[in-house]
């Protein structure tokens, strides 16, 4: 070797030291930031002698990294679906000392039409009885009402989704051209692909997408239904808000690029992601619920209803418990949408109301005397108290889309609406649970993959300080050597 190769030599050792040690210095500063990913430096050898730095690689593993989406996908979904759902348990069903349910009401409906059957002369046992009437209609109000604020609540966190979903696409559309007009010129892009990496993570928690590499390290997504989010440039996601809900109201679809994505009109659903978990939640779960209050109601209304006892053949009317459409009783075995948030006690039967609890015992209750069942005007009449319990413990047609008992009583069906709605938060805590180690686990996998240990890194760094120092000796004895050379030839 000549001494113009070994200084040579030495010169390009250094300065692939000094890269070397740079971006080890990159990596210890990006220790704590997330989406960082180790850099290494290649190094390739000169022809002859020598080496130079290739270029810079990004330690990451696709595979894993496209399982971190897709588990933070199924678990935002899931987050979103049991936060709504503990709403309404926490409103409805989960405070055992106010009995607040309509199953706990309706069993203390019964219990006190009982006591008031075994002395139907007391006026107090009568009060007893509407004021437990007032509570059942009260449950049923409240329930519908927080069944539609967690339904105003998810459309406007879905409207906030949406917002999140287009701040991100326009973020990706910067970065990913400043990767590929990198790739083209051969910059270092190492940085750029970790922000990249660091939107689609982000963008995953809103709606589940599936990503593709083309040429120059250009990536399109699409979302897990197969709608192009992204491909050159951003698509756009659009959402009208929907101000109120009612029982029987739809919310609005979520649009990507002009597709439907959500609701009952998607030709192509999203599957993971939060926007997926809000529009279930919205859409599915809370409307199934709202059906089950809502044939409770109904089915109060029907086995309170009065009959005619004139025998002219009159139609059945409301009684105990009316709503806003009678005199006519909700069809049977249907469900009559928002009834649940409409029905109420009887004035009449209202002692604070200026009515008479006696009518409970005695019929009529809608004015009309041909429902009179205690014609006589006994104090001691009890026949018809025991028949509205009775009719209480008598099994009658639900609507199955309810999905609770198609079939029971009214307590029954009452409580088969409870065990739904605990059994589906319990359902979806499993799998929100599943869902968060599934993704800690794949976290974990990429970060022992892509991020940087901190010994390691001092450990190259020492490496590198002794090649610098072999390089710089080197130098020096090559200078040495010149020097004694030149003096020679003087």
């Amino acid at each position: 070797m000549s001494l113009t190769v070994a200084l040579n030599s030495a010169r390009t050792s250094l300065m692939t030291a000094g890269t070397q040690a740079s971006v080890v210095s990159r990596n210890i500063g990006g220790a704590q930031q997330d989406g960082y990913s180790r850099k290494n430096v290649l190094v390739a050898t000169l022809p002859g002698n020598g080496v130079y730095v290739a270029g810079i690689q990004r330690a990451t593993s696709t595979g894993l990294f496209y399982n971190v989406l897709k588990s933070a996908s199924a678990s935002a979904k899931q987050d979103a679906l049991y936060n709504g759902l503990q709403k309404i348990a926490a409103t409805t069903v989960d405070d055992p000392q106010q009995d607040q349910s309509p199953a706990a009401q309706l069993a203390k409906l019964k219990s006190a039409l009982q006591q008031y059957a075994t002395a139907p002369d007391n006026t107090t046992m009568a009060q007893a009885a509407v004021t437990a009437a007032k509570g059942v209609a009260a449950s049923l109000n409240n329930a519908t009402k927080t069944v539609q604020s967690v339904r105003a609540d998810a459309d406007a966190d879905m409207a906030t989704s949406v917002s999140t979903i287009n701040q991100l696409l326009g973020q990706f559309e910067t970065v990913n051209t400043s990767i590929v007009k990198g790739t083209i010129s051969g910059s270092d892009i190492t940085d750029y692909l970790d922000q990249r990496d660091s939107i689609l993570s982000k963008l995953s928690q809103e709606v589940g997408i599936t990503v593709a590499t083309r040429a120059n390290n250009d990536t399109v997504i699409y979302t897990d239904s197969g709608v192009t989010l992204f491909e050159t440039s951003a698509r756009s996601v659009s959402f009208n808000r929907t101000n109120a809900f009612t029982s029987g109201t739809a919310g609005n679809a979520v649009y990507i690029d002009g597709v439907p994505v959500t609701g009952a009109s998607a030709v192509m659903p999203i599957h993971g992601g939060n926007l997926a978990g809000l529009s279930s939640l919205r859409d599915d779960t809370t409307v199934t619920y709202q059906k089950q209050l809502d044939e409770v109601a109904r089915g109060l209304v029907e086995t309170f209803a009065e009959s005619d006892q004139s025998g002219a053949g009159l139609p059945d009317v409301p009684g105990l418990f009316t709503y806003p459409g009678a005199p006519a009783i909700p069809p049977s075995g249907v469900i009559s949408p928002g009834l649940a948030g409409t029905i109420f006690v009887n004035p009449s039967v209202d002692q604070g109301a200026g009515g008479n609890p006696n009518l409970v015992r005695d019929g009529a209750i809608s004015g009309n005397p041909a429902y009179r069942y205690n014609t006589t005007g006994a104090a001691g009449f009890s026949a018809r108290l025991q028949q509205m319990v009775d009719r209480m413990a008598t099994n009658r047609p639900f609507d199955p889309a309810a999905l609770a008992k198609p079939n029971a009583n009214l307590v029954d069906f009452a409580g088969s609406s409870v065990s739904w709605l605990e059994a589906t938060r319990k359902n979806t805590s499993d799998e929100a649970k599943y869902s968060q180690t599934l993704l800690e686990r794949s976290a974990e996998a990429l970060s022992n993959v892509s991020g940087v240990n901190m010994d390691d890194e001092m450990s190259f760094m020492l490496q590198i300080e002794r090649t610098f120092s072999a390089s710089s000796k080197l130098i020096s004895t090559v200078d040495a050597m010149l020097k004694d050379l030149l003096a020679t030839v003087r």
